[in-house]
């Protein structure tokens, strides 16, 4: 059964150790072994998690002699993205009423909170 893109990307974000790599990866394609450097873990541990990303397509890897860069690839990241998108309205809509809630608590206009929704006053 054929894992959908958009699956595997997110299956790969899943793990913090494989966003901490593609977060060094937004500087420049680097080594396994300087990927691995910052991690309390194996070599071969490494070389799994690259291996889930790049069976995700969030990186490619390379071969020049002895030296086997990894690059990220945006496309995927771009679709996750596009994806959650729709969503960004929802959670900057809830964000700016409850902007708007903490404004009128510091002006001490309260009107429209939780309480006064209720019909719950302050007498």
């Amino acid at each position: 059964m054929a894992i959908d893109q958009l699956s595997a990307t997110f299956g790969a974000l899943a793990d913090p150790t494989r966003r901490a790599i593609l977060g060094r990866l937004v500087l420049g394609e680097t080594s396994v072994t300087e990927l691995a450097a910052p991690f309390k873990i194996s070599l071969p541990a490494v070389t799994k998690h690259l291996k889930v990303l790049q069976n995700a397509g969030l990186i490619t890897r390379g071969r020049h002699a002895q030296w086997r860069p990894c690059r990220i690839e945006a496309q995927p990241l771009q679709a996750a993205a596009a994806w959650m998108e729709p969503y960004r309205t929802i959670w900057e809509a809830k964000l700016d009423r409850l902007d708007d809630y903490l404004r009128g608590l510091q002006s001490g206009d309260d009107r429209g909170g939780p309480s006064t929704e209720l019909g719950v006053t302050d007498k």
